[in-house]
């Protein structure tokens, strides 16, 4: 039984620069999304796309980015931001005569080729052992070069998952205190009742919390004052019952200061009141 013939990919002169092996060529490289984004923090949108598809292309290719600007710009289908190619090849590579060369890219790739090279030699010295004339030892030894390490957050520590508030979830004294010092103007219970009542309704997903402390808070925050009502405006003008009330006062003074009233006035009005 003959083997069918796979079909090769067109060689990397297609798109420029030489050609590529296929056996040892990058198709995918670790990411390490926090070493990147701080060192990219400055760079505009378009700056950004462009310095991450130089790295793709120099993944790619494991070869240096060509020194004709134009060229490059058309490979990474960026015509039109030649001036942007040119700040992050200028701040990012290194020119030298081949092109332009990037040193952190180059210890990647040299990690991986050193990997693909023992798993092939490995493949290899299998395949020697099996004698199935259907097998495929090609396709095999390509698998088993490429670097299938995939390291995610998972791995490394295991995931916290948020929780709902329960519903026998008390007022607990931190979050009073915070209450009280962050809005002293708000009645904690009545805010908490309403924080409770609110999440405890949600469905699904949105009831589903990391840090239920930090949800107070924002709560508190973002809570609005409670509206006064005239009527205890008033009441806060009004004296204890312990002290004298300086308006009671004053008309108790008046009245000692003014001239008793005549008699025929006071006659006149008991008359007034019997008619």
């Amino acid at each position: 039984m003959s083997v069918p013939k796979r079909e090769v990919s067109p060689p990397a002169d297609c798109f420029f620069l030489g050609e590529l092996e296929h056996e040892t060529a990058m198709h995918y490289y670790q990411f390490n999304i926090g070493d990147y984004h701080s060192h990219t923090l400055h760079l505009s949108e378009i700056e950004d796309l462009t310095y991450r598809r130089l790295l793709d292309w120099y993944y790619l290719h494991e070869s240096p980015i060509p020194l004709d600007l134009n060229e490059v710009a058309r490979q990474i289908r960026m015509r039109s931001h030649s001036d942007c190619i040119t700040t992050v090849l200028l701040e990012y590579f290194e020119r030298t005569p081949d092109g332009w060369v990037h040193h952190r890219a180059d210890k990647e790739i040299e990690k991986v080729g050193e990997k693909s090279t023992k798993a092939s030699k490995s493949a290899k010295a299998r395949w020697d052992k099996v004698k199935d004339a259907n097998a495929l030892p090609t396709q095999s030894e390509r698998n088993a070069t490429q670097d299938t390490e995939h390291i995610t957050q998972n791995t490394k520590e295991k995931k916290t998952l948020g929780k709902r508030l329960a519903s026998d979830f008390s007022f607990p004294k931190e979050w009073e205190e915070f209450c009280q010092t962050e809005r002293p103007e708000l009645s904690p219970v009545k805010t908490f009742d309403q924080f409770k009542d609110y999440w405890i309704a949600q469905a699904g997903q949105k009831g589903v919390k990391l840090d239920w402390f930090a949800t107070w808070r924002n709560w508190v925050r973002s809570t609005n004052a409670p509206k006064i009502n005239p009527a205890d405006r008033v009441r806060l003008t009004v004296a204890p019952s312990n002290e004298p009330d300086p308006a009671l006062e004053k008309i108790k003074a008046d009245a000692k200061k003014a001239a008793p009233m005549p008699d025929f006035v006071r006659q006149f009005a008991q008359q007034v009141r019997k008619v």
